[in-house]
């Protein structure tokens, strides 16, 4: 199964359409940085104000840049579940390598419901499926105990951890099917979930610092926790700067790609453009992170 750093790409855009020669670009960068996969169309990716065919667009562009280099796992989650399994099969068709799904926003399903929900996707597809647990936007909590009887579903293989509980993460590790596997879902987190048997991590900063990222998830997995936390440490003001420090992700980040030159600094609504102050604060940070 994939280990180490996955980006969770942003998704350029120029003058309200894709722009997919930023999308290469960006694609471009991150291998070349090293990371061990793409993760187009999550909540990184703006998948929200993404339309059904712009979302599979995306997709598909970023397989057809990768060209078999990195595996890309398409971000395929919806809160409806049959859509949710119509952008699975897309990502299938297209060649996708697997894909990572969100449980069901808004709507508050019981732990059954989201079970059901991913169960139900897994039965319509044969790709690999990542779970992604993201309480803070999804109104929910994917439990243990859940996550455990996933476990059990041939094809769900792990799950992005964004709960920001290290006793239900190391509860998950203990409690799932011998395989299966976590990635931090949050990039502070990456160090301590490692650590406690994590594989690598679903990175924003990767975005702006690809090499970084890849260095310290490839330490931890070899067990350097001494020369990690150094990483660590040489990160961390990125990793608060693009994490939501300032104002919500997808926001920082792709203001970094779009002052390091990559793409347009253009978001679509309800997501604004950064204040003023904290733009330049972040550029302060980026600056002497020597990213620009």
């Amino acid at each position: 199964m994939w280990k180490g750093c996955l980006t969770a790409l942003v998704t350029p855009f120029r003058g309200g359409e894709l722009d997919l020669d930023a999308l290469e670009r960006l694609v471009e960068a991150q291998i070349a940085g090293g990371v061990q996969g793409l993760v187009p169309c999550g909540s990184t990716g703006e998948s929200a104000t993404l339309s059904h065919d712009e979302h599979i667009a995306v997709v598909k562009a970023v397989i057809r840049f990768a060209r078999g280099r990195v595996p890309v796992i398409a971000g395929t989650g919806s809160n409806s579940t049959a859509e949710a399994v119509r952008l699975t099969r897309a990502a299938e068709e297209a060649g996708a390598a697997g894909a990572l799904l969100i449980s069901p926003y808004y709507n508050k399903p019981t732990q059954d419901g989201i079970y059901a929900h991913y169960a139900a996707v897994a039965e319509g597809t044969k790709l690999p499926l990542i779970v992604y647990n993201i309480p803070g936007r999804t109104a929910s909590n994917l439990l243990p105990d859940t996550l455990a009887r996933l476990s059990r579903i041939k094809n769900i293989v792990g799950v992005k951890e964004a709960s920001g509980s290290m006793q239900q993460i190391i509860d998950v590790i203990a409690l799932a099917e011998p395989g299966f596997a976590v990635w931090a879902g949050d990039d502070i987190m990456t160090l301590p979930i490692m650590a406690a048997g994590g594989v690598g991590a679903i990175c924003v900063t990767s975005n702006v610092a690809p090499k970084q990222c890849t260095e310290l998830t490839s330490l931890l997995l070899a067990g350097d926790l001494t020369c990690a936390r150094g990483v660590l440490y040489d990160l961390l003001p990125l990793l608060r700067a693009l994490n939501g420090s300032f104002e919500v992700n997808p926001i920082p980040v792709k203001t970094a790609v779009a002052m390091m030159g990559v793409c347009a600094e253009e978001f679509r609504l309800p997501l604004t453009p950064m204040s003023a102050a904290n733009r330049a604060q972040l550029e302060r940070v980026l600056r002497e992170q020597q990213v620009v």
